[in-house]
């Protein structure tokens, strides 16, 4: 297998694909990122090699990714938008682009391909029986991954795949986000900060980071991996659903503001809303997510990082909260160290 430093990323300009790229970049990795916005075939910006393409165009990725020996696919429909026509096409092109080069293919993956069979502690393993049309997406772009590491004598080659599953993401430059979108404002002060979650209900975050150095880590270990090797992360788990409002309180306080109000969210609005409004219509099916505990466990990362990238919360907070201007963006001073999270009991 080829362990060369050569990466495409699709979804560069993306919030997790685009912390990949700068930290494979940041460790002397070749990155090539696709995007349909660049005006020549080929630009040199930010220390990276921006190529012409459309993930949703076989030919451009597979152009691309020749020569590559990592292809990162964090690209995704925006606002949950489109799923059954765009997910396992842009996969696909993945896969046939992959096999062509023998490249590993990394994959950001989600909760959403597990059902309530698999609840509460989640591990890699738990059987993928999904109850919603996303789910359903995600657990088959997972199947078409694992079908294109097996040997095919007389078809074309395999590839190999990492995934890494983790909470709700947040960090500085994510957007698209249940933090963003639903918890705060962005470019405004924080004068309150919504509660999605049943009172009492665990709710597991992860700092977007923190996750992309994970897939850094990992893929500098590709050649120890099996050829399908799925992760996940512990990241932050707020056990009752409030430590994610209370550290929000905290940066804001700790920037010369006033304690933000905790409100519950409107989720009867996004019921009213949601036939008019294709992006509230998917969030609400993902509503079961903050009515019962989900967490996962990370053994398996463990046993192979024997740590997990953890940036304490309140570093995190203030972080993501500055760069999403709702903050000034001062330096933060905060209690402790970055640290790893234990293992979940069995």
């Amino acid at each position: 297998m080829a362990q060369g430093n050569k990466v495409l990323v699709l979804g560069a300009t993306g919030g997790i694909g685009g912390e990949v790229a700068r930290q494979l970049r940041d460790r002397g990795w070749e990155v090539h990122a696709l995007h349909r916005g660049v005006a020549q075939a080929r630009e040199q910006r930010e220390g990276m090699t921006w190529v012409r393409g459309d993930a949703m165009r076989r030919e451009d990725v597979v152009a691309a990714a020749a020569g590559c020996d990592v292809i990162v696919h964090a690209v995704n429909p925006p606002g949950y938008r489109r799923w059954g026509e765009l997910v396992l096409p842009m996969i696909d092109n993945t896969i046939a682009a992959a096999t062509a080069t023998g490249a590993t293919v990394v994959l950001p993956g989600t909760v959403y391909n597990y059902g309530p069979d698999a609840f509460p502690v989640l591990r890699e393993d738990a059987p993928q029986q999904p109850h919603t049309r996303k789910g359903a997406v995600r657990a088959e772009l997972e199947r078409r991954l694992r079908q294109a590491t097996q040997p095919h004598p007389l078809g074309p080659g395999t590839c190999r795949v990492i995934i890494v599953r983790a909470g709700d993401y947040f960090g500085p430059q994510v957007g698209n986000s249940w933090f963003a979108q639903g918890l705060v404002q962005p470019g405004r002060p924080v004068a309150s900060v919504k509660e999605p979650g049943r009172p009492g209900v665990g709710h597991q975050w992860s700092y977007l980071p923190d996750v992309a150095r994970t897939m850094v880590l990992l893929l500098e270990r590709r050649a120890e991996l099996p050829a399908f090797a799925p992760f996940h992360m512990a990241g932050h788990w707020d056990a009752d659903g409030t430590q994610m409002a209370d550290a929000i309180g905290r940066a804001v306080v700790r920037s010369g503001g006033a304690a933000p109000r905790v409100q519950a969210f409107p989720w009867w609005l996004v019921t009213l809303a949601s036939p008019f409004v294709a992006t509230l219509r998917e969030l609400r099916e993902m509503r079961y997510l903050w009515q019962q505990p989900v967490r996962m466990a990370n053994d398996r990362l463990l046993a192979v990082l024997g740590s997990e990238p953890h940036t304490p919360l309140d570093v995190a907070v203030q972080a993501t909260l500055q760069g999403l201007g709702c903050l000034p963006a001062a330096p933060l001073t905060a209690p402790g160290s970055p640290q790893s999270p234990g293992q979940l009991p069995a």
